[in-house]
């Protein structure tokens, strides 16, 4: 299976990094052709009203919709989770709040606790999530405030683990939604 990295704006360079450490095949995402051909997508960090755009002016923002509902597991980071929530894709049922945690100077690091392994995690200009629907399990939270959501086949993380070059999420993603890929 062909894991798809949205690649028109972001640390999508960053996700494949981690995914060829995990041997893993996958793709540059930035044409409706492009994530036909993938049987997963992850929704990387940046500036979700870029990508936002950038996804409405190919069709992208219907197509990731109709393949979430047919199953397509999905992983957004960050700007990817802002992406997936209410105020755009609506394939995960929380609210979020853009730059909550701050500006670039306030952005973090620190370690959260994912699958009973202390992760570090980065919170770059991090949204925040505000609302947790009743079917959302709260996976990992940070000073009590949700960070990792799974809903179905869409996982919503607001920190980065891909930039300080961690596989434990990544790991979680192809190990729970993609038992066909061998994770190492």
């Amino acid at each position: 299976m062909v894991i798809g990295v949205l690649a028109l704006q972001g640390d999508f360079q960053e996700h494949g990094h981690v995914l060829d450490g995990l041997g893993a095949t996958w793709l540059e995402v930035r044409t409706s052709q492009d994530l036909e051909r993938c049987g997963a997508l992850i929704i990387p960090g940046g500036e979700s009203t870029t990508m936002w755009k950038l996804m409405q002016n190919d069709g992208l923002d219907s197509l990731i919709k109709k393949c979430a509902q047919y199953g397509m597991p999905i992983l957004g980071t960050c700007a990817g989770a802002i992406l997936l929530s209410d105020s755009h894709l609506n394939l995960i049922d929380i609210s979020v709040d853009r730059n909550a945690y701050g500006s670039q100077a306030q952005s973090f690091s620190t370690e959260i606790e994912i699958q009973g392994t202390h992760v570090p995690v980065e919170f770059i200009r991090a949204p925040k999530i505000t609302r947790v629907g009743s079917n959302v399990r709260v996976l990992a939270s940070e000073s009590d405030d949700p960070v990792f959501v799974e809903q179905g086949n869409i996982l919503a993380v607001t920190f980065h683990t891909e930039t300080v070059d961690v596989d434990v999420l990544h790991q979680h993603f192809l190990g729970k939604y993609l038992s066909t890929i061998s994770v190492q």
